[in-house]
């Protein structure tokens, strides 16, 4: 009789089979008696036991490439074809995104593949076409800005590699660094490596930038045309030098505050680069009279621009734009201390700058009368002239000045404080007839004179008038002003707080051709009465009007504005003691198309014209409601209202 040998069977024990049933030898294995675990034991195991070898299984199947060496896996990633599919490979690991950024645009391999039999062919295909159709056409341009926080090497290298490798990264912009990860030698690198198009790069306080970056930026991007640096204290002549090399076709330069900048840089780039149009140079205390003499010199044929300020170059560096600067026809000088008299008059007196059209001068000593009169009598295209700081500058040869200037257009004068307005009054006596802007900007000179000249001008070309900010300007200066210019139609009397109606009233009855644009912006002393008589005189044609300060305005204003006014565009009633029912006026007026309207600081605005605002044309871009007592809740219930202006609260 067979042996008992095991529990099987729920734990029924169960006889050993006799090797005489199967015909065959009795098994030589030693019998052994186990206890059968529970049902739900055999579960749990053989459940862990799956789990496991799955594991195993998907290891198996799912081989890696991290153990592949950084060439190899170069090799592999540069015939990764598609920007949606680079893109998806440079988002695997940090080392697939710096080894994707040190591939150039040549590098990649473009090749079709081999056609190989695949049972998912219509699936590759459609991807394909999908991946094409991310694709950005090679001209279409396409730019890029990474700023503060943002700005790393590997934000850097990844908007390199997800838009430069599609060939449309034209335009690339770093503000700041992150200020422990920021922008290196590194993320530079990869965006010259990997965008060939790119045509303009401003780098702006990012100080963990070197020349090598740079050099990267020269050998992979040989269409650079603009170059901005600022704050790149680690930038210096070789830098500068490898791009005018690598980069012929650079056409603007910028470097502002960049301490290792000196004179052999700018060389450079006056040598190598022929199609120079315009030189910014701000704040380089380095640079020099070399500097700037080697590059005007080298570019003499192309720069049209050129802007100088907080050098240390002397009157030898003005000479040579005066004697070279034949294409020149923008030139800004300011903040030249070491910049004589003598710099301005030779500067005229070489004869050179025959094409100058607009000068402006800031903070130069140099500048006197005689520098002034030289300039404006040897520049015969002069146009416009900007002179700010200049505290030489006086009355003296203003006649002269405005005599000799043929085709002068416009002529700004800023806290010149040795200008009077017997001066301006010679000026426009004498001036050309293609005269048409005239600007007088916290000049302490101009204030009221005992005598009116014997003759008084009469300019009829004069267009723009702007005086701001003199306080000695009162309402008998105005009164004369409104005489000799019947023609204004730009009049921009800001921050004027002694003048009032009286010398307002005169000014529009006198103007002849229709103001257009009115600034009465900080005019305390101004009422309704001015506001009314420019409505009743000028409605047609006054297209903006600025109110902003102007205490005794109230809604009487708003209700002349909404009779008078048809081509009101722009509205500032900005600390002004109008009211709801005024706002609930100007809104009723259904011929009026305001774009901008500005109700900033009007205490008596509350919650009451929020159903008039809302009622507002559709003109309406831009509505400023800030410090009223609109509330909170009725901005947002006003904001649903009008959804397509732009609502500062």
């Amino acid at each position: 009789m067979p042996p008992f040998h095991d529990y099987r069977d729920g734990g029924v024990l169960v006889l050993e089979p006799s090797p005489v049933m199967f015909g065959g030898v009795r098994s030589r294995k030693r019998a052994r008696v186990t206890a059968v675990p529970p049902p739900c034991a055999f579960a749990v195991a053989e459940e862990e036991e799956g789990l496991t070898a799955a594991k195993r299984q998907k290891q198996r199947e799912a081989p890696s490439l991290d153990p592949l060496p950084d060439e190899c896996l170069f090799e592999i990633l540069r015939r990764v074809k598609g920007s949606r599919s680079r893109c998806a490979s440079a988002a695997v690991s940090r080392r697939w995104l710096t080894l994707l950024g040190g591939i150039r645009s040549s590098e990649i391999n473009r090749s079709p593949a081999a056609a190989v039999p695949d049972l998912n062919q219509e699936f590759v295909a459609d991807e394909e076409e999908e991946d094409d159709e991310f694709d950005v056409p090679i001209g279409c341009s396409s730019e890029r800005s990474l700023e503060g926080n943002e700005a790393t090497d590997v934000g850097l290298t990844a908007a390199a590699v997800g838009d430069a490798l599609r060939g449309s990264l034209q335009s690339l912009v770093i503000r700041g660094t992150h200020p422990t990860r920021g922008v290196t030698d590194a993320g530079l690198a990869a965006a010259g490596r990997c965008c060939p198009s790119l045509i303009s790069l401003a780098l702006w306080h990012v100080p963990q930038v070197t020349d090598a970056g740079l050099a990267e930026i020269a050998a992979g991007c040989p269409s650079l045309a603009r170059l901005d640096i600022t704050g790149c204290p680690l930038i210096t002549d070789k830098g500068l030098a490898a791009v005018a090399q690598g980069c012929p076709e650079l056409k603007t330069v910028t470097i502002e505050a960049c301490p290792g900048v000196a004179d052999e840089g700018f060389k450079a780039i006056g040598r190598c680069c022929a199609k120079l149009q315009a030189v910014n140079i701000k704040n380089c205390a380095r640079v020099g009279d070399q500097g700037v003499s080697g590059l005007v010199c080298s570019a003499a044929a192309s720069l049209a621009k050129v802007r100088l300020q907080g050098l240390s170059i002397t009157d030898a560096s003005l000479a040579v734009i005066g004697y070279y600067g034949k294409a020149i026809t923008d030139l800004t000088l300011a903040r030249l201390p070491a910049v004589g008299e003598r710099g301005f008059w030779v500067m005229a007196n070489a004869l050179g700058m025959q094409k100058l059209r607009c000068l402006n001068v800031s903070s130069c000593p140099g500048v006197t009368d005689l520098a002034l009169s030289s300039i404006v009598k040897y520049c015969p295209s002069l146009k416009q002239i900007s002179l700010k700081k200049c505290s030489q500058v006086s009355d003296g040869r203003l006649k002269d000045f405005a005599e000799s200037a043929k085709v002068l257009e416009s002529l700004q004068i800023e806290e010149c404080n040795k200008v009077t307005l017997v001066g301006i009054l010679a000026f426009l006596l004498n001036c050309s007839p293609k005269f048409r802007a005239l600007s007088l900007v916290k000049c302490n000179g101009i204030k009221d004179i005992c005598s009116a000249p014997a003759q008084l001008p009469l300019c009829k070309s004069l267009r723009s008038l702007t005086i701001k900010d003199c306080p000695g300007f009162t309402d008998a200066s105005l009164a004369v002003v409104g005489m000799i210019c019947p023609q204004l139609e730009n009049v921009d009397l800001s921050g004027l707080g002694a003048v009032t109606d009286n010398g307002i009233l005169p000014l529009i009855k006198s103007s002849e051709s229709g103001l257009v644009h009115v600034d009465l912006n900080g005019c305390e002393n101004v009422t309704d009465a001015t506001v009314s008589a420019l409505v009743k005189a000028h409605g047609s044609s006054l297209a903006r009007l600025s109110l902003e300060g102007c205490s005794k305005i109230t809604d009487a204003s708003l209700f002349a504005i909404s009779e008078g006014c048809t081509d009101l565009a722009e509205l500032d009633l900005s600390n002004c003691m109008v009211s709801d029912y005024g706002v609930a006026v100007l809104a009723s007026a259904r011929q009026l198309k305001l774009r901008v309207l500005s109700l900033s600081g009007c205490l008596k605005v509350t919650q009451k014209s929020v159903p008039f605002l809302g009622s507002m044309s559709a003109s309406l871009e831009g509505l400023n409601l800030q410090f009223n007592f609109i509330g909170n809740h009725n901005i947002a219930s006003l904001e649903k209202q009008l959804w397509w202006c732009d609502i500062l609260a």
